[in-house]
């Protein structure tokens, strides 16, 4: 009886296991087919740059010498007119249309005056801009050929999972077509390239020279865009990224039609929900993007999004994470309806938003104030040096004359505070919901906090670039 226990044991054990390696997916035994099939319509990128040889830079010299050797140093040496060369660079592409529509990466082709275009069977072809978009490094190209071209579709970068096997083709190095195999490492990688990042990262070897190349699935079809590496050597280590091709779709549409993106736009100014700013705000997790400021005559204003509102869905799609928000705003059709489901005050609504165009041209200013304390009306609070706003530090420091609350003139790089992220030039709106006009009302609300047992505050800051929520501890440790 032991005996036959034994044996069905074995019989079971055999079984489970011959189940469990039937249902996995073969191994291939050979990429070759695939190769042959997708080569034909991966190109070779060649571009050529005029660049003036740098002027000789002018010493600072006292009077009278800097006039009399200003001329000798701007002029090149032998009075000969400035040099210019020839810079060549190399890169990778792909065939997406019989008429000669190819695809790359910006960054490849971007200040080039020539651009070349080589095909894995001899040909080659001057090729022209159609479009390009530097905020997802994606550019469209065209070639005109006599006869149609080989061509790859774009597939579903949404169904990518990690495990996947991968195939990239590419010209590494200048080396000419060169494929190679890996896997999907991880999927919505930031690598802080771009605003809208969400890479594919593969452990297929990706090089320099590969850039604008294509990312394949076993199916032969795109799945990303191969555009950067992690290596401290600068050839592959197993960690390169690929331009997802759902968002390749979108913008190669718009750059084949306009030109250019026309990405849509929500009107808001967005942050990271952190763990202290979700227990201020009485939230159970911090998924979502926090809505620090709203333009007043944008789309989320006239849907009635407000400051303060935490966007978790929008046009069906979780907002897992704050960078989530804009990459699927941006893909959204301008003029277009959509549902946004937002938390405020502890309660979930939905609203109705029409979305506006994005200005791409909307400047940066990352500027901070510098001001240095010269008013009596100031002290000192959990690592702030705190000052109140009145006329002459406003045009002192160019701030709105609207503009009420309390000047951060310092901010200790040890304290709390400093670590939360307050900046000098700050300045406090609002503490715990409560205005804040004058020094005396931010200790008074702090002070109230400490006795009420609370752990940190949310603040509310204005500063150059925009109005941000910070929460702040009150532990002075």
């Amino acid at each position: 009886m032991k005996t036959i226990a034994t044996s069905l044991l074995g019989f079971f054990a055999f079984f489970i296991l011959s189940v469990g390696v039937a249902s996995a997916a073969p191994l291939p035994t050979s990429f070759a087919d695939l190769a042959e099939q997708l080569t034909p319509a991966v190109v070779n990128i060649s571009t050529r740059q005029t660049i003036i040889a740098q002027k000789r830079n002018v010493p600072q010299l006292p009077p009278p010498f800097g006039d009399l050797f200003e001329d000798y140093f701007k002029q090149s040496p032998n009075g000969a007119p400035p040099k210019k060369r020839q810079v060549s660079s190399l890169g990778s592409g792909f065939i997406i249309d019989p008429d000669g529509i190819i695809i790359t990466n910006n960054h490849v082709i971007e200040k080039a005056d020539e651009i070349s275009v080589k095909l894995s069977d001899g040909r080659e072809y001057p090729a022209r801009i159609i479009g390009r978009d530097p905020k997802t490094d994606i550019a469209v190209l065209k070639v005109e050929a006599k006869k149609d071209l080989p061509f790859v579709p774009l597939g579903d970068s949404n169904k990518v999972r990690v495990g996947d096997w991968a195939i990239a083709i590419g010209n590494p190095f200048g080396l000419g077509g060169s494929l190679s195999a890996g896997v999907i490492s991880a999927i919505n990688r930031n690598i802080n390239a771009g605003p809208y990042d969400s890479f594919i990262q593969t452990d297929a070897a990706i090089n320099r020279g590969n850039s604008g190349g294509p990312l394949f699935n076993m199916q032969g079809e795109v799945i990303g865009v191969n555009s950067a590496i992690i290596s401290p050597s600068g050839g592959s280590v197993g960690i390169g990224f690929s331009i997802p091709a759902d968002i390749v779709k979108t913008v190669v549409s718009q750059l084949r039609e306009y030109g250019e993106t026309r990405r849509g736009w929500l009107g808001v100014r967005i942050q990271i929900l952190t763990k202290e700013l979700s227990e201020n705000l009485g939230l159970d997790d911090t998924g979502g993007a926090l809505v620090s400021e709203v333009s007043p005559e944008g789309p989320a204003a006239k849907g009635g999004i407000k400051r303060g509102d935490v966007i978790i869905r929008f046009d069906g799609q979780t907002i897992e994470e704050m960078r989530d928000l804009p990459r699927i705003v941006a893909n959204t059709k301008i003029d277009k309806a959509v549902s946004v489901q937002v938390i405020r005050n502890g309660k979930r609504r939905t609203l109705r938003i029409v979305t506006g165009r994005l200005a791409e041209d909307i400047p940066d200013n990352t500027q901070t104030s510098s001001t240095e304390d010269t008013n009596d009306n100031n002290a000192e609070v959990l690592g702030l040096r705190l000052r109140t706003l009145d006329d002459a530090t406003r045009q002192e420091l160019s701030i709105e004359k609207g503009l009420v609350g309390v000047l951060i003139v310092n901010v200790d790089p040890d304290s709390a505070a400093g670590a939360s992220g307050f900046r000098r030039g700050d300045v406090i709106l609002e503490i715990a919901s409560s205005r804040t006009s004058k020094v005396a009302d931010v200790k008074r609300t702090l002070n109230a906090a400490q006795k009420d047992g609370a752990k940190s505050v949310l603040v509310l800051l204005s500063s150059r670039n925009g109005t941000r929520f910070v929460a702040l501890r009150l532990d002075k440790n």
